[in-house]
């Protein structure tokens, strides 16, 4: 198969368990720039952990602020920049990240969405932690816990974010957050093969 079919593939095939489409702009324009399969993949999985934080956030705290349609359209494209960093898919790396929100604002993203592709490796940093919204954290966090890893400070962090927000204490938000990512992490082995069923290039 081409690997246009396996993107189409990567982008739109039924799996088990379900994964979410990405929304029709992010999907289009990893079309238009012959993505790896496996990075469509990829993000199509870590879109669809980050549906599920959203779908949590607005379950427990319905009055929280927070901009849903940027933090989906953050998870489906936040790694776009590994289009141009193809040895970051499977090695180490970060350039992806800046080349990444540059791609985006050169294909007619705006800031407000194209930031992700910057910041969702970012939070660990003491300045853009400290100025990173809800929604940076909750992408970075869902292309953590896709693959069941759990990061204590970044967990953390976005509890306090919640904590912070009036919800409840620190304590209470990170029980029922735990409870979640564990949740989460029992499907990491089937998104894992999900991805890794396609080719890097």
């Amino acid at each position: 198969m081409t690997g246009t079919g396996l993107l189409l593939r990567a982008l739109h095939d039924a799996t088990d368990p379900p994964l979410r489409p990405l929304p029709g702009e992010a999907a289009e324009l990893l079309c238009r720039l012959a993505a790896p399969p496996r990075l469509a993949a990829h993000l199509r999985a870590v879109h669809d952990v980050a549906h599920q934080l959203a779908d949590w956030l607005a379950r427990r705290h319905p009055g929280l602020p927070f901009d849903r349609e940027a933090a989906l359209f953050g998870a489906a494209t936040h790694d776009v920049g590994k289009v141009l960093h193809t040895g970051e898919l499977t090695g180490t790396g970060s350039r992806h990240e800046e080349a990444g929100r540059e791609l985006l604002l050169e294909h007619g993203i705006g800031p407000r969405l194209a930031r992700f592709a910057a910041t969702h490796g970012s939070w660990a940093d003491k300045a853009a932690g400290s100025a990173a919204g809800i929604e940076d954290l909750l992408v970075s966090l869902a292309d953590k816990v896709w693959k069941n890893k759990r990061v204590p400070d970044l967990e953390d962090l976005f509890v306090a974010r919640l904590a912070a927000a009036g919800c409840r204490a620190a304590w209470e938000e990170f029980l029922e957050l735990d409870e979640l990512l564990t949740a989460i992490g029992e499907g990491a082995d089937a998104r894992l093969a999900f991805q890794a069923s396609y080719p890097v290039r």
